[in-house]
């Protein structure tokens, strides 16, 4: 008989839904929404939907594998796990610990797969990855100017005014905030989306702001300029608590308004329109995560952090520089389960460069990547260094659920289980502030087992299984600690699924901020030079690079795909996926191209082909390719990215990528 449990989407996404999962015999039938879920309300996304495919898929790795002779044999998992153990030690013995890297990366967001960090730890610790491909620099920028990123909670934006959408496709990537501004607007509030692509999101708004892909801080920097023209900002909160606003005023000194709309490509009007806009309080501004992709990364979100400031929308209901939450995840304890204290040796990789870095490494070299969460060769930029650094290596063990781009490369394959056949806690740093309670549902089909009994038969052969005595509710137990002492338990969230975590709804309302002098920064106190904000654009631009774009005059982004985390759904899909490369309507006239067209697009680093499709209303020379998609369905757009890093170190510079188009036989 078929029963219906409350469950958890696991995906690394906005929304971070509640689910109604049916089971009828060890078998997921069906996933839909939690219609009491407070944010997300029983809707959900194709996404989430799939997550049935995900497990029950007919693909899906049922044993461990290990390649003999360029062939994948089934072995048990005795002798898998007795065979990478032996390897693990040896390493360590011969090369030390950091001889092993550790690939990881964010496919799915409970609270223990925290754990494969308390076996590395146990291990001697190992060379990691730091910095993100998908946010790290806008974390890093909002840290300089208000000492941490935190956003205003779902239902303040129906106190705004004014909502800014800057770069984010809401109707695509996080549907409930989607629905909110539908709300907002029905009530009277107006919205403005600016971005280079005439999205679904931009299709609801009152005022859409076409910009030059990459020129999103200087377009801020224009919009400060007429503000303070117009003697419109925000004094008093300028004057008692800021920091550094004279260097503002002469960076903005510095350039003339049409010089700002002639790089922006914004209209000098459309400035002056969100200058009134943003003073016209309470204004809001959610910010999305591609204009941050580029070597300026880090420069173009202080740049609209300082917009935010000086049209005073900080610490206000209804206003806000949006760009994430990290309130939520402060709320758990995950430093109690990964045991840092236990590393004797480290080592730091880029996730950007991580391949240039394996190549490179000495003292130790790299003789092991251990992968998890992640499919590198897919999503992380520039794919053929990429393969060649992990083909370079003399193990690489990679744990998932299906025969990846990464594992199809392995050495040895562990599969795992799906969040349905695993206890977890989920949660998302990036839009609402609850927690999901997801039990484990069904029994993980053939020999599939989880990361946690992964990694204690691991840690045990090693010498340290003592750090993994521990049960699961034990483990999840740790993590809630600090909540627990608030009132908060796990118990409480098992029986109702959804816990409302202790966040401020709207931050800084108190103007005290985490930076070291106490205030909004708009020059960093600890930085120095480079903690003042500059009129950086990006790297691969006419500016910085005329020969080369003069080569590849388009530029190309690579937004999330509409029906995959990722690279995670695409071997999912009923009709075998196809590279769709979208453009502008203005390339396709230059280059005499129709949709349906094959075409090639390349730049120095490599090229993808793959069929037209224009893009109305998209910016001129604007070039688009959804990320993720695997090599036997056409290739990764990170064939052709750049695997370079942003202004402050710690995010990726995915879409500072110029390119060329041609048609194709």
């Amino acid at each position: 008989m078929a029963e219906v449990y409350k469950s958890a989407c696991p995906l690394n996404c906005w929304d971070s839904c509640g689910l109604l999962v049916t089971v009828e015999n060890n078998k997921v039938i069906k996933v839909e929404g939690d219609p009491s879920h407070p944010i997300t309300k029983g809707k959900i996304c194709g996404r989430g939907r799939m997550l049935e495919a995900r497990t029950n898929s007919p693909e899906r790795i049922l044993s461990p594998l290990k390649k003999v002779n360029g062939k994948f044999e089934q072995i048990s998992w005795d002798q898998a796990l007795d065979e990478i153990s032996l390897k693990l030690k040896e390493i360590k013995d011969q090369y030390g610990s950091t001889a092993v890297l550790h690939s990881h990366d964010y496919a799915n967001n409970g609270v223990l797969k925290n754990l494969d960090q308390r076996f590395f730890n146990g291990y001697g610790g190992v060379t990691e990855i730091y910095g993100s491909l998908c946010w790290g620099a806008g974390i890093e920028a909002q840290k300089w100017d208000f000492g941490d990123a935190y956003g205003h909670e779902p239902e303040d934006v129906l106190n705004s005014k004014n909502i800014i959408i800057w770069g984010r496709n809401v109707a695509r990537t996080n549907m409930h905030f989607y629905e909110k501004l539908l709300e907002a607007k029905k009530n009277g509030a107006r919205i403005y989306v600016i971005d280079p692509l005439y999205n679904a999101t931009a299709k609801i708004a009152d005022e859409y702001i076409s910009v030059k892909p990459g020129m999103d801080g200087l377009l801020a920097v224009g919009i400060i300029k007429e503000i303070l023209r117009l003697g419109l900002s925000d004094r008093g909160f300028i004057e008692k608590y800021t920091f550094g606003f004279q260097d503002l005023e002469s960076l903005i000194d510095s350039i003339s308004l049409e010089r700002i709309s002639e790089m922006t490509e914004v209209s000098i009007e459309s400035i002056q329109l969100l200058a009134k806009v943003f003073t016209d309080k309470p204004t809001s501004t959610f910010m999305g995560l591609g204009l941050q992709r580029y070597k300026n990364g880090g420069n173009t979100i202080r740049l609209i952090d300082a917009l935010v400031a000086v049209s005073g929308n900080i610490g206000i209901p209804g206003g806000g520089a949006n760009y994430a939450n990290l309130q939520v995840g402060q709320s758990f304890d995950v430093a109690n389960l990964t045991n840092s204290e236990k590393k004797t040796s480290h080592r730091k990789f880029s996730i950007m460069k991580q391949a240039e870095e394996v190549l490179a490494a000495i003292d130790p070299e790299i003789k092991m990547i251990i992968v998890t969460c992640g499919n590198p060769l897919t999503q992380v930029p520039d794919s053929s260094v990429v393969e060649k650094a992990f083909s370079s290596v003399e193990t690489l063990v990679v744990i998932d659920q299906f025969m990846t781009d990464t594992a199809a490369l392995a050495d040895y394959v562990l599969p795992s289980a799906t969040s349905f056949e695993e206890e977890d806690i989920y949660y998302s740093s990036m839009y609402h502030h609850y927690v999901n309670y997801g039990r484990k549902l069904v029994q993980a089909p053939g020999e599939a087992k989880s990361d946690l009994w992964i990694w204690t038969q691991l840690a045990q052969r090693l010498g340290f299984g003592d750090d993994f005595k521990f049960s699961r509710e034990q483990l999840l137990e740790m993590s809630l600690q600090s909540l627990a002492e608030k009132g908060k338990t796990l118990d409480d969230l098992k029986e109702q699924n959804t816990l409302e975590l202790p966040v401020k709804r709207v931050p800084w309302q108190d103007y005290q901020f985490k930076t070291a002098s106490g205030k909004y920064e708009f020059t960093s106190t600890v930085k120095g030079e480079e903690g003042k904000l500059k009129l950086a654009v990006p790297e691969e631009s006419v500016w910085n690079n005329p020969q080369l774009a003069e080569r590849f005059p388009f530029n190309l982004l690579s937004i999330h795909p509409l029906r995959s985390n990722h690279s995670q759904n695409y071997h999912l899909f009923s009709k075998a996926p196809e590279v769709k490369i979208e453009a502008a309507e203005n390339i396709a006239a230059e280059k005499q191209l129709k949709n349906g067209d094959m075409v090639r697009v390349w730049n120095g680093r490599g090229e993808v082909k793959g069929y037209l499709s224009i893009l109305p209303k998209a910016h001129p020379n604007t070039i688009n390719i959804d990320e993720g998609i695997w090599k036997k369905f056409g290739g990764s757009v990170n064939n052709l990215t750049s695997s370079g890093e942003s202004d402050n170190g710690l995010g990726s510079i995915l879409y500072d990528c110029l390119v060329n188009i041609e048609k194709v036989n």
